[in-house]
């Protein structure tokens, strides 16, 4: 169950885990460094400094220095007064020196041509494989860096994974023939009943009403009302149109100014206030005090139900505040069997098809041991320091 990268380069056409991936860099790392050591850290970059100073050079000429008038002569004395003191200045035991000394004799006549600096650079080849082992050891460090982001992040996708095998796991033991409609039935009979009362609350309460109501929701985080723009609010808070109900300021908007002149101080502002904010003043409803299907856990909805009550005790009746009490006793009640029940409810609401066939048959069980073990193979593998 573990996840593939794809790698160019080397690596084209081979596909790997961020595991095998990581793996791979360190290796490819560890070869890079034995092989600057077989012929000595010091002298492989002296040797590759020189072959990247002698490239520069001839990079730098080949433009100027080719062709037949006098700019082009006086760029080339340059360029071989440069490159004969580049060669002169290396020490004698360098490694790959006689590179340098040919790729000066390819350049050393009175008329340069592009084949000339080609001849130079193909001179230099041998100097070049010293060049070549900095950068690949470069190159491999790059690969360790992207190797542990990509383990990082196959890390933290296999912690979302491992939580949804574990939650199929955990609904997989619940009892599918348990009678979760005693758990049902009293909370969508209260739902209907606090939608209902709600939008009783609605037509007869005033917006200012309403609206320290969803003032109050602020500080209950179950509670969970869009808070009113703040020149709305205002506008509900102070004008003495706030007095009205929100279907009254809804039904005004649509009124002319010159009708509307007879109910409010401001026709204008009742439009720019009210119009304008209709779509979030029809959407005040009693949803955020119902309590959802399936239940959650028993500790959380006893937090929601208590939660939820002052604002229940505020727009419906006792009767309606007893059934939110009675469903909140049913999480604690010992014949209930609450865990059981609501256990089952999850199962039946959230297990696919496909899901239970996959539990039934132990696949859920094998990927959850297989990406338990990778995790902890990729938590000891990126604990492992990496040369920076």
């Amino acid at each position: 169950m573990s996840e593939r990268v794809h790698h160019s380069g080397a690596d084209s056409g081979d596909e790997r885990s961020p595991l095998e991936a990581l793996e791979g860099a360190r290796n490819r790392f560890a070869e890079a460094e034995r092989r600057i050591d077989d012929h000595g850290g010091e002298a492989v970059a002296e040797a590759a400094e020189a072959y990247r100073d002698a490239t520069k050079l001839l990079e730098d000429y080949v433009d100027r220095a080719t062709g037949t008038g006098r700019e082009n002569f006086k760029a080339y004395i340059e360029l071989e007064g440069k490159f004969d003191s580049l060669v002169e200045g290396l020490p004698a035991d360098l490694k790959g020196r006689e590179a340098f000394e040919e790729a000066l004799d390819a350049i050393d006549k009175r008329r340069l041509s592009e084949s000339d600096f080609e001849r130079a650079h193909d001179a230099l080849e041998p100097a070049g494989q010293y060049a070549e082992l900095l950068d690949e050891r470069e190159a491999a460090r790059e690969a360790i860096d992207d190797a542990r982001t990509a383990a990082a992040k196959r890390l933290r996708t296999l912690d979302d994974e491992i939580d949804d095998r574990e939650r199929l796991l955990e609904l997989a033991n619940a009892d599918l023939d348990a009678p979760v409609g005693d758990l049902r039935d009293p909370i969508e009979a209260y739902n209907e009943a606090i939608e209902t009362a709600f939008e009783e609350f609605r037509l007869e309460a005033s917006a200012r009403e309403v609206f320290a109501l969803l003032e109050r929701s602020r500080w209950y985080p179950f509670v969970d009302y869009e808070q009113p723009p703040d020149d709305l609010a205002a506008y509900v808070r102070e004008d003495p149109a706030g007095e009205y109900t929100i279907p009254e300021l809804l039904d005004y908007a649509t009124y002319s100014r010159s009708k509307l002149e007879h109910y409010v101080e401001s026709a204008d502002e009742l439009k720019r206030q009210v119009a304008t904010q209709q779509t979030f003043l029809d959407g005040i409803d009693g949803e955020p005090l119902t309590i959802e299907w399936p239940p959650s856990e028993a500790a959380v909805l006893r937090r929601r139900t208590r939660e939820i009550r002052p604002f229940v005790e505020r727009v419906a009746d006792e009767d309606l505040v007893a059934r939110l009490r009675s469903i909140r006793r049913l999480t604690t009640a010992p014949e209930f069997e609450y865990d059981r029940l609501q256990t089952a409810a999850q199962a039946v609401a959230q297990l696919t098809p496909a899901e239970r066939e996959r539990l039934t048959d132990g696949r859920v069980a094998a990927e959850l041991e297989s990406m338990r073990s990778e995790r902890e193979r990729l938590t000891e593998t990126l604990e492992v320091d990496d040369p920076i």
